[in-house]
């Protein structure tokens, strides 16, 4: 799928792209550090987005398990500090400067919000998934060896991003 600058969206098999971007807390941090702890799943969100709103706090009760989880936010840090407060949130999370065009998001060719790349140490993307599904998220909840869903919680099978 081409973004609306004609770039094409990664997917599986491709190579993730190196970045830097500041966190909540203003400190620099790169891909190649979170990558040096194993797996990472970069989520690329919107703090005005339902579905990521939905999605989000799914990903959290993934934390500790066999993936990193970071955030890439595409709003200003007070925005993302709010939110990461209002749904739980404790994974890292970095801020995509509009002030530059979403340099993450743009070299990744997203088209919505949320987009999920898992990517290995190698910086292989290994797994991708665009809005809310929840047979992607138990994919992702046995790669992290941790449950995401609870019994008897009610979860669609689909949310468009």
């Amino acid at each position: 799928m081409a973004s609306r600058t004609g770039q094409r969206t990664l997917d599986a098999g491709d190579r993730s792209p190196d970045f830097w971007m500041r966190d909540l807390d203003g400190n620099s941090r790169t891909l190649a550090e979170f990558l040096a702890q194993g797996p990472t799943l970069l989520v690329l969100f919107k703090v005005s987005c339902p579905t990521c709103q939905f999605t989000l706090p799914f990903l959290e009760r993934l934390r500790g398990g066999g993936l990193q989880i970071v955030g890439i936010c595409q709003d200003p840090a007070d925005w993302a500090a709010e939110f990461t407060a209002e749904f739980g949130l404790s994974f890292p999370t970095l801020i995509d400067e509009a002030g530059e065009q979403y340099p993450v998001s743009t070299a990744f060719g997203i088209t919505h919000v949320p987009s999920l790349f898992l990517v290995q140490p190698d910086r292989t993307i290994s797994w991708t998934a665009v809005g809310f599904s929840r047979k992607g998220l138990q994919e992702l909840a046995t790669l992290a060896g941790k449950a995401a869903l609870r019994d008897g919680e009610f979860v669609p099978e689909w949310k468009s991003g």
